[in-house]
């Protein structure tokens, strides 16, 4: 007998594509760049629909977020011995360091691989300044 609002599909869709548009990994723009932006974004689009429930919607696109972040992040260190190098210094074994550094795989495939989950990290990425949906969604219902 409760009546709940939601986040229309077309809604949801165009979010996720805006989001898709602002991790692209080939516009040229730096961390900082692309993560004001992001901020900004996730923060006006939860501020317009914060009375919706949407929790599951919004883990699910964080993970997703969360890939795209790693895929720009991969790009970014472009050659194999920065990759090798950053694996390292992110905790990873030299071996499987030098394995996943110098693969052929695409950036997409990568940024799924259980090294680069383990390396950037949710709670890395966190440290960085990447901001998340449900961050900002306990910001307006801290539960």
């Amino acid at each position: 007998g409760k009546c709940r609002l939601t986040v229309h599909p077309k809604s949801k869709s165009k979010m996720k594509s805006r989001l898709k548009e602002l991790t692209n990994r080939s516009n040229g723009w730096g961390y900082v760049k692309r993560k004001q932006k992001l901020k900004d974004y996730i923060r006006g689009w939860i501020g317009y629909y914060h009375l919706a429930d949407m929790k599951r919607f919004l883990l699910d696109t964080d993970e997703w977020l969360r890939r795209r972040i790693r895929m720009c992040i991969w790009k970014a260190w472009k050659t194999p011995k920065t990759k090798v190098a950053n694996l390292i210094k992110c905790g990873i074994g030299k071996y499987k360091a030098c394995e996943w550094g110098n693969t052929r795989k695409g950036y997409w495939r990568i940024a799924d691989s259980p090294i680069l989950k383990v390396a950037i990290n949710k709670e890395s990425l966190r440290k960085a300044g990447y901001p998340t949906l449900m961050g900002s969604y306990l910001e307006w219902y801290p539960k």
